[in-house]
């Protein structure tokens, strides 16, 4: 492949329309006699109906139908579940797995506050609304498990009766032989470090319309996901259908984080709504479902220990960890198993033992967000490391540097699986060269001189580090398909769908280099099942590997077919054959050039004779990904912490990472800048409270707090390039990576700033009450 456009800085090319106001989200959808649909759900965390009357609701101006779960229970269905451990991973380690299907609307029982209890569809989303609440449903308020170490204990009360337990995963992993090395360590550190519940926040909430055609028996609905092929899925089997009846668009997204993977009620009910009523139905998300109905995330406690020796070399790690599922165990063993897989990050660490509890809770349901399980993992090792420096009166960087592994000790294996079953083996980096390049970049010797002088003028400040190692693009594939136009232009469709990771110009540039067209003849098009019929869609950091190979196989085949038919018209061998800026020529003779649009037309028979070639000028790729890329980073916070207040100032943040062959360097710091702001949101700001009888206290903007863009540094990018071997371009996944480190390097930054009071920060976000409560603390 060429270099014309692959790894250079190409302007997004979606970005017009977006920064005009003409991006096509959910909500844009407009259809003749549409129907607005809106849901009661349930005030309570656990409690169960004992009735429900609808008569005064159905009365109501402009109310077409109310429906409850007896209304539709021949369509209610189970949800999606996921993450049954692959064969490779069942076969090393043993899990004690409980999952039990949610419903779309609750049949008798209620387990989490903002769990749907009945839908209204009325001519207006407000006549809708105000049908609601006249609905009248009684209540049987039941005891809640609400607090996750308490859940785990027996006598709690039960999410799930039937399970006679609220464990939902467990399982233990060892490698090599923790227990000795513990035992011979020189010293042994530990802590307990909780990691808060905290979630995805898109711009544009979750949005679904619906419409029927009674003609044909074919569903289209427009749905703001992520994953287009599994909606359609999962609505082929609640609706009976071949899945080329059904066909999910996942128009312009708002945003995802993986908040848009889960499969939700309103993704079945509102198609069932538009069935069953004959004309289409659009529901669009507010802010306050969102945080309350929306996926949830994070949430864990490590009880964590190094064993070291007296140089900082650390010989094993040892964690017990605890995780809060919310009501549902939808995800299975992925947020768990992600969790140990990426403990040992950056070090050369090979004794570990890990004990692993999810427990289900009445909450919410988890589910994977931007780092999925990594941003924790991260935490509590990043923090227990800083605890060992301290300990042993090293400098923080010194004792990465003496555990880092160098780029000449990859690819490095750790004796067990990764979460896809395959073996975990590092494919490519240098986690020790990006130490070093992200300590120069932030001139972090110089910080410490000043960070000195300062403190004695009564300045706090303090930096923080922060690595990670990261299993990236999930396989097993992602489907792509190319064809060209009569004027030789190119589309490209593929399974993943872009929720602003820039798809349109980065798949483009693969394609136009692989092609040998200018770039603006690419059109991408992405998460419509109609174009490409097998994906998956775009999560797990998979997009540039998975769909990226898929389009550059796909180019390849059709560039063949090109080739083949310019030969025939030219007169020439397929081989002797060169295309490049859209024109095919014969090698040595330029003279000879024709625009590719020539060759099409020249393929398409006519009544005087046939084409030069079949004119089948597309093809379809499905690139296989047996196992995962490794794309790593280390970051670096500097802070300033204000011992009045308790404020914590972000001065500067820079970041040193390893993707592989760079796409587009635009596209990348783009990623790695909004991954950090949701980095710094967990950090300092965002939290999930409920209280102890599992109502959400943080349920508006009002409460829950999201950075700005006051609050961000300067972020910094070094970009390092380790290509992959494990695939034909080389690349790794990017976009969860920028969210993995700042809660860790922020925390180790306060941690550092306030080292004159001995303060520890073992909980996020590092809130001003928080940080004052710690200064206080330590005073007392």
């Amino acid at each position: 492949m060429g270099a014309k456009y692959f790894g250079a800085a190409v302007r997004r090319r979606e970005d017009p329309r977006f920064l005009r106001g003409e991006a096509r989200f959910v909500d844009d959808v407009r259809l003749p006699g549409l129907l607005h649909a809106a849901f009661l759900r349930s005030p309570h965390a656990h409690a169960r109906i004992t009735a429900i009357r609808t008569a005064a609701a159905v009365a109501m101006p402009g109310v077409v139908r109310v429906f409850t779960f007896a209304d539709l229970e021949r369509w209610m269905k189970p949800l999606p579940l996921f993450g049954a451990p692959p064969p490779g991973l069942a076969a090393a380690v043993r899990f004690e797995i409980r999952q039990t299907p949610q419903y779309a609307l609750c049949r008798d029982r209620a387990r989490y506050v903002g769990e749907a209890v009945a839908m209204v569809v009325a001519d207006s989303r407000y006549r809708a609304e105000d049908a609601v609440e006249r609905i009248e449903a009684d209540w049987e308020p039941l005891p809640a498990a609400v607090d996750m170490l308490a859940t785990a204990e027996a006598g709690a009360p039960l999410v799930h009766p039937e399970w006679g337990t609220n464990l939902a995963v467990g399982f233990s992993l060892a490698i090599g032989d923790a227990d000795g090395a513990f035992a011979a360590a020189d010293l042994v550190v530990e802590d307990t470090f909780h990691i808060q519940r905290y979630v995805g926040m898109p711009l544009e909430p979750r949005g679904v319309v619906a419409v029927w055609d009674r003609r044909d028996g074919t569903l289209t609905t427009w749905n703001s996901t992520q994953v287009s092929h599994f909606v359609q899925q999962g609505l082929a089997s609640t609706f009976d259908l071949p899945p080329h009846k059904v066909r999910v668009i996942a128009p312009d997204l708002g945003g995802g984080f993986g908040t848009k993977c889960s499969g939700y009620a309103e993704d079945a009910l509102v198609p069932i709504a538009a069935m069953l009523l004959g004309r289409p139905v659009k529901w669009t998300e507010d802010r306050r479902e969102h945080m309350m109905a929306a996926a949830h995330a994070r949430h864990q406690t490590h009880r964590i220990a190094l064993a070291a020796m007296r140089d900082g070399t650390i010989l094993a790690l040892r964690d017990r960890v605890w995780l809060d599922l919310g009501a549902y165990n939808v995800w299975g063993i992925v947020l768990p198993y992600n969790t140990v897989a990426h403990l040992v990050g950056p070090h050369r660490i090979r004794n570990m033992r890990v004990d692993f509890q999810a427990v289900v809770t009445h909450k919410t349901p988890n589910a994977p967000y931007r780092g999925a399980g990594r941003p924790e993992a991260v935490f509590a090792m990043d923090r227990v490391v800083d605890c060992l420096a301290r300990e042993l009166g090293m400098d923080p960087a010194d004792v990465r540097r003496r555990n880092y592994l160098r780029e000449d000790e990859l690819p490095w294996e750790l004796p067990m699986p990764y979460r896809d079953g395959n073996p975990l083996v590092y494919d490519s980096g240098n986690f020790l060269g990006a130490l070093e390049a992200v300590l120069a970049a932030a001139g972090y010797e110089e910080f410490r001189r000043e960070q000195a002088r300062l403190r004695a003028q009564g300045v706090y400040r303090g930096v923080g580090i922060s690595g990670y190692v990261e299993g990236t693009a999930v396989g097993p594939y992602e489907g792509a398909s190319v064809k060209l136009d009569l004027q030789g232009r190119v589309v490209v469709a593929t399974g993943a769908v872009s929720s602003g990771q820039g798809h349109e110009t980065s798949l483009a540039q693969i394609a136009a280099d692989a092609l040998g067209v200018p770039l603006d003849w690419v059109t991408v098009i992405g998460g419509d099942t109609a174009t490409v019929p097998f994906g998956i869609g775009t999560f797990a950091s998979r997009s540039a590997v998975t769909a990226g190979n898929s389009v550059a196989d796909a180019v390849r085949q059709v560039r063949d077919k090109l080739a083949t038919a310019a030969a025939n018209l030219l007169e020439a061998a397929p081989g002797d054959i060169e295309i490049e800026d859209g024109r095919a020529s014969v090698r040595g003779a330029p003279d000879s050039a024709v625009p590719l649009g020539r060759v099409v037309q020249a393929s398409i028979p006519t009544f005087a004779k046939p084409g030069v070639a079949s004119p089948d000028f597309e093809a379809s790729a499905y690139h296989h990904v047996p196992t995962v890329t490794y794309a790593s980073a280390v970051h670096v916070a500097q802070v300033e912490v204000d011992i009045g207040t308790g404020h914590v100032r972000l001065l500067r943040y820079v970041v040193a990472h390893d993707c592989g062959r760079v796409i587009n360097p635009l596209i990348v710091e783009g990623q790695v800048h909004g991954g950090v702001a949701q980095g710094v949101g967990g950090g300092l700001f965002e939290e999930m409270v409920y209280d102890d009888a599992g109502q959400l206290l943080t349920g508006t903007l009002m409460d829950y707090l999201l950075p700005t863009a006051m609050e961000l540094p300067p972020i910094e990018t070094v970009h390092l390039e380790y290509p992959s071997p494990r695939n034909p371009l080389g690349v790794k996944g990017l976009g969860e990576g920028g969210a993995i480190s700042p809660p860790a390097a922020i925390a180790n930054a306060i941690d550092d700033a306030l080292l004159p009071f001995g303060v520890r920060l073992r909980e996020t976000p590092a809130s001003p009450a928080r940080i004052l409560a710690l200064l206080e603390a330590r005073r007392a």
